[in-house]
């Protein structure tokens, strides 16, 4: 039984990569609530060295996951494109979703997971965990509060760094594994973030390319110009060319003064002299080593989900509003192909 009076619900991950560290932490820390009931990865070897609490199960074959009708919930951490046909399976069994972002490859078959869910009735969320720092959220409270008054002017920038050997794994950065480059695999977080602060802007023009820094298949650089239906604008400025790799950044400028998301911290400033801080100074994996940040917002995401599931609520961070963020970047991409500004406008 957890400390809540309820018994623990059983959960299950698909994925046994590098990035699943900060999940298995997460679920380590709400063990009072979740018992990790399976992990299912490709790599035997790397199951088998994983530390599991005492009763997990491995397996390579998904079926044994999907047989298991005591499991009811699944973690999908595998490369982007596996993550649609997997969520078909899970969810076809009736199982609720958390995946790991990016949604999938394409808008389109983003657009099919979200259906796919819909459609037999489980709980999709995606990890996007920028939107429940403590400091986002304090940001999000205070412009839905209407305080800071309306948007003038939006930027956003990720100037990270990722070495060439990190490009040299296979698929890194390729539009097959990841759907693309900077924006998909990077940028995401703080594009979703800024979206769910803004709201969708009705036009982009964009530019894309591959620095001399990187040899990829996808875009290590890009620029943009938003505009939004208010007539606000916004920019964009992200790279993984950017040594040694720095805190990303979001700065908006409303009608009764500014605020910032930096490194975790939220400071704003009004116009009649009110001030505003939450958060606190954190580390995003900007730099050569991805995995140098806390995980306190991916358990943050998962215990949302899971409240989510217990109470028939919608997750904080939905699969439907996921689309947004992946809706920008294919429009920001086929701006740069085709050298023109590209509406977002339904």
């Amino acid at each position: 039984m957890s400390k809540h009076g309820a018994s623990r619900m059983r959960v299950a991950v698909v994925g046994s990569g590098q990035a699943c560290a900060p999940h298995f932490r997460s679920l380590k820390d709400l063990q009072d609530e979740l018992e990790l009931a399976w992990v299912i990865g490709r790599d035997v070897a790397r199951l088998a060295a994983l530390e599991l609490p005492a009763g997990t199960r491995t397996s390579t074959r998904l079926e044994d996951l999907l047989d298991d009708a005591t499991v009811q919930a699944v973690l999908v951490l595998t490369p982007a494109n596996t993550h649609l046909d997997i969520v078909r399976r899970v969810a076809g069994a009736g199982k609720h979703v958390l995946v790991e972002k990016p949604l999938e490859v394409s808008l389109d078959k983003a657009q099919q997971l979200v259906e796919v869910c819909e459609r037999v009735g489980v709980k999709l969320a995606v990890m996007l965990q920028h939107r429940m720092r403590e400091a986002a959220l304090a940001l999000a409270q205070l412009v839905a509060s209407g305080t800071l008054g309306d948007l003038v002017s939006a930027s956003a920038s990720v100037r990270w760094w990722r070495p060439q050997s990190y490009y040299d794994e296979p698929g890194r950065g390729t539009l097959a594994r990841d759907g693309g480059g900077v924006l998909m695999t990077q940028a995401i977080h703080t594009l979703d973030l800024l979206l769910s602060l803004t709201g969708m802007p009705d036009k982009v023009s964009a530019m894309a390319n591959t620095s001399a820094l990187h040899r990829m298949e996808c875009e290590d650089t890009v620029a943009a110009v938003l505009h939004y239906p208010n007539g606000a604008i916004g920019s964009i400025d992200a790279t993984t060319a950017a040594y040694p790799g720095f805190p990303e950044r979001i700065a908006l400028n409303f009608t009764g003064g500014s605020a910032t998301l930096e490194a975790g911290e939220c400071h704003a400033e009004l116009l009649d002299g009110q001030t505003f801080h939450a958060g606190r100074r954190q580390a995003s994996g900007s730099g050569a080593n991805m995995m140098a940040f806390d995980h306190q917002a991916h358990r943050a995401v998962l215990q949302d989900f899971v409240a989510a599931i217990r109470t028939q609520a919608e997750p904080a961070v939905t699969g439907r509003s996921a689309l947004q963020v992946h809706r920008l970047i294919a429009a920001m991409m086929v701006s740069s192909g085709s050298g023109a500004a590209v509406s977002l406008t339904a």
